[in-house]
């Protein structure tokens, strides 16, 4: 993540990403090794499919990235690890995104 503030879309996709006791957890996994996804999900204590699925989240968000990888036996392994972000959430935060939401819900004042 780049050091300007989040666009309205940007946030939302982070804080939801966030919102979550799993990606939490993954996060902070992460945060201290790089793992793969089998890996992560016995330390995390989920399946896969739904780890896969938190990560795509996480991943989208731009908190984790993923990296393709050949193992000592030719088999692709992926490898997340927590990117470097900082995000200070703050009213003024939060205004100056407002304009920047795609999907508004309320309307226009004239």
């Amino acid at each position: 993540m780049d050091d300007s503030p989040p666009t309205g879309d940007e946030l939302l996709r982070i804080l939801s990403a966030l919102a979550n006791p799993h990606r939490l957890r993954i996060l902070g996994t992460l945060s201290v090794r790089r793992d793969y996804v089998s890996s992560l999900a016995r330390v995390i204590g989920i399946g896969r499919p739904l780890l896969h699925m938190h990560l795509q989240r996480l991943e989208a968000a731009g908190l984790v990235r993923g990296t393709l990888e050949l193992s000592n036996d030719g088999k692709a392994v992926k490898y997340y690890e927590a990117t470097d972000f900082a995000l200070t959430l703050t009213p003024e935060t939060i205004r100056r995104a407002l304009p920047t939401l795609t999907d508004k819900t309320e309307k226009k004042e004239t």
